[in-house]
Formats: C-alpha cells, sequence, structure tokens
C-alpha cells in the first residue's frame, strides 16, 4: 500500500509539473530543436557583453572605463543614470561570482527570448531595470525609516547588475503561459528576501521591479489579450515575438 501511494503521489507531482511548466518547456525544446544557437541571438549578446564587461573592470585600466559607461549610483544625476541603465544591466557586480550573473542571463533570457520574442524581452528587461533603479532614489528621499527606506550610506552603492532583470523577466514568462505557483512563488521569494533575509537596496529594486512586471503584465491582459503557442498545438511555425 506505501508503494501505491507513493506511485500515486509521484504520478500527481509529475501532472502539477507537466501543467505548470509543460508549455514552457515544449516552446523552449521546439525552438532549439528548429533553430539551435539561433533561436537566442539576444542571449548569446547579452551574454558576450557581460563577459567582457567582466573582464575589462576586472583590468586595472578598465574598472573606471566601466564606472564611467555602466555603473549606476543614486548620487548621481538622473540624466546621468538614465544614459547608463541600459549599458548597467550588463555590468557584472563586483561583490558577486561573475559565473552566478553568467547563468542568470543565460538561463533566464535564453527562456524569455523564446518565450516572449526579443523585443519583449528587451521591454521587460529595461523596464525591470529602471524601475529598480528609479525606486531606490526614492527610498533614499524617505530616508532610513523602515519599511521602504534607505540610509544614505546606499546613495553611493553601485548599482548593477542583471538580477533586477530577471526576476522582471522570470515573472513576464511565468505570467504569458499561466504557471502561475511559479509566478507567486518568484513574488514571495522577492518579498520575503527584503523581509527576513536582505532588506537591503538589491532587494527592493526586486520588489520594485517585479511590481512593475506585474503592473504590466495586467494591462497587458487588460489591453491586448494573448494566449501563448503552445509547440504542440503549432507545430512549424515560428515562435511567438
Amino acid at each position: 500500500m506505501s508503494d501505491a501511494r507513493a506511485g500515486r503521489a509521484v504520478a500527481v507531482v509529475r501532472r502539477a509539473a507537466r501543467a505548470e511548466w509543460g508549455p514552457i518547456a515544449r516552446t523552449v525544446r521546439s525552438a532549439l530543436a528548429a533553430r539551435r544557437l539561433r533561436a537566442v541571438p539576444l542571449t548569446l549578446t547579452a551574454v558576450t557583453l557581460t563577459l567582457f564587461f567582466h573582464f575589462v573592470q576586472s583590468q586595472s585600466w578598465g574598472l573606471r572605463l566601466v564606472g564611467c559607461i555602466g555603473w549606476v549610483q543614486a548620487a548621481e544625476r538622473l540624466w546621468v543614470t538614465l544614459l547608463r541603465t541600459p549599458l548597467s544591466l550588463f555590468v557584472p557586480a563586483l561583490d558577486l561570482p561573475v559565473w552566478g550573473a553568467l547563468a542568470q542571463v543565460l538561463v533566464v533570457f535564453g527562456v524569455a527570448e523564446i518565450c516572449l520574442g526579443r523585443r519583449q524581452t528587451l521591454l521587460v528587461a529595461y523596464a525591470a531595470t529602471l524601475a529598480g533603479t528609479l525606486y531606490a532614489r526614492f527610498c533614499l528621499w524617505l530616508g532610513s525609516g523602515p519599511p521602504f527606506g534607505l540610509p544614505d550610506a546606499d546613495r553611493y552603492v553601485i548599482d548593477s547588475g542583471p538580477s533586477a532583470a530577471v526576476v522582471g523577466l522570470a515573472v513576464a514568462v511565468c505570467w504569458r503561459y499561466r504557471a502561475r505557483f511559479t509566478c507567486v512563488g518568484v513574488v514571495v521569494a522577492m518579498v520575503v528576501e527584503v523581509a527576513f533575509i536582505k532588506n537591503n537596496l538589491a532587494g527592493k529594486e526586486h520588489v520594485a521591479a517585479v511590481a512593475l512586471v506585474l503592473a504590466l503584465c495586467l494591462a497587458g491582459d487588460r489591453w491586448w489579450p494573448r494566449k501563448p503557442r503552445d509547440p504542440q498545438r503549432v507545430r512549424g511555425r515560428d515562435r511567438p515575438e
């Protein structure tokens, strides 16, 4: 009986996993089988840029150069921040291992590029990054009081890397493909990060990124309703844009 119950439990888990991630997995697998690396040119470019900026800022001559074009700090003027934000997405954080940024970009950007299309992937990535950057200024304006404020020292924290874009893209893909439990899990994880683990600038930027992407998803469903394509139903066609 115990073996039978275990078998039924495994079957239930498998069905739940297929329902949650099956459409995403089929879309990605179909695109990669048909086009291989040609399915993810944006992702490969992003990985290359991240590696390039990591190499340059690791050199004694390159740290200042990368700082001038890709580092964002809340202490800077707004127009400087806006100019640097596009490249700041691909500048890995100095205090984190570069392989983490590369893995995030390769997996999440790759899935998003196939499932959402290049244009929407870029839109969501930059919107999420910009939301975090602008929210940092708002938090610093509030001061150090809870729950949203930040200490004045965070004004000079180097704010770069793909993490805000990654969580935003994860939410967008899950929303598009109705992976509801995963979407809720990402949102809850970001809130828990701020509430119990890292109540810092990066954590609050992640929450701001998620909030903006959720608002965009709701607006998109309201004004431009669209169902994702499932390669089991739509075969031989290009991926969605």
